[in-house]
């Protein structure tokens, strides 16, 4: 079967060539992570780059003549409400905590910090996109459909967590959850990455930079502010930081069973295709993807 055929190969030869991607960015971004200026510069430069870099591979690779879900005309219509959603989501996730007294103690961090953590950030966030959502989620989607996609992508997002330190069972299903369930249905319901990198930078970058907890097991060194959180590991998630709460889980769970129905309803996890040829002026509309 050809499609089969061209999947088998262009699938394993994208996935390549973004980890790649993803390993020189990240390498860059953290050779000087304690320098603010190299970090800010290092992080949002090696993110546009690797945009850039998933965009040309996509078009070799793939022979595709357009690459939407990285497309620059979109990323302001998805990036700033991706950030918002990801900043409130962390932001209630917090706010609930202490509601339910598990809040420690707080002190100050400075600015510095936070500019920091928000450049590495911007360079994990779009790196990790990229590779699961971008090559993961939407090429399954095209060769099989969004739910073998979601479960798949989910699934390998939360084992790549398990090596992390401090790692737990709550840990591991809070990540399929939030970077596996959340980020994939998202993508799903828009075909844009944009939505989907800005919400994972808002998340991150409230976490280890404005709050200064642990982020997926790892102590947060550069923030705004140091939360210690105190209380039962089920709400506090313990080492591994809050993303290993119950209040995590609910909290994201539920919007994206949510948007998920939807998406759903709306015939968003059909299989999809980029490969049949658009009728002059129809390029734009998406509906014609759908198999």
């Amino acid at each position: 079967m050809p499609g089969t055929r061209r999947f088998r190969l262009k699938f394993p030869l994208m996935l390549v060539g973004v980890f790649v991607l993803f390993g020189v960015a990240e390498g860059l971004t953290a050779a000087r992570a304690d320098d603010p200026t190299w970090a800010v510069s290092a992080g949002f430069t090696t993110a546009i780059l690797a945009v850039v870099g998933y965009a040309l591979l996509s078009r070799w690779i793939e022979r595709r003549d357009r690459v939407p879900e990285v497309s620059w005309s979109n990323a302001f219509r998805w990036l700033i409400p991706g950030i918002v959603l990801g900043g409130a989501a962390f932001g209630t996730v917090m706010l609930t905590i202490r509601l339910l007294g598990g809040w420690g103690t707080q002190t100050r961090g400075d600015l510095e910090g936070l500019a920091i953590t928000a450049g590495i950030m911007a360079c994990v966030a779009v790196s990790e996109e990229l590779l699961f959502r971008g090559v993961l989620t939407r090429m399954l989607a095209e060769r099989f459909n969004g739910w073998v996609a979601l479960i798949v992508s989910s699934l390998l997002f939360g084992a790549m967590h398990l090596a992390n330190a401090n790692v737990t069972a709550l840990a591991a299903l809070s990540i399929v959850c939030t970077g596996g369930l959340l980020f994939g249905v998202l993508y799903l319901a828009t075909r844009s990455l944009w939505l989907t990198i800005g919400f994972h930078f808002a998340w991150n970058t409230m976490q280890a930079g404005v709050f200064g907890t642990a982020s997926s097991g790892e102590e947060s060194t550069h923030s705004l502010y140091r939360t210690t959180l105190d209380g039962a590991e089920w709400l506090t998630g313990g080492a591994f930081g809050p993303e290993a709460s119950a209040v995590t889980v609910a909290v994201i769970t539920v919007p994206a069973l949510v948007v998920l129905v939807i998406a759903a309803a709306k015939g968003r996890l059909r299989r999809i295709t980029n490969d049949a040829p658009q009728p002059s002026g129809q390029a734009g509309r998406e509906e014609r993807q759908y198999v």
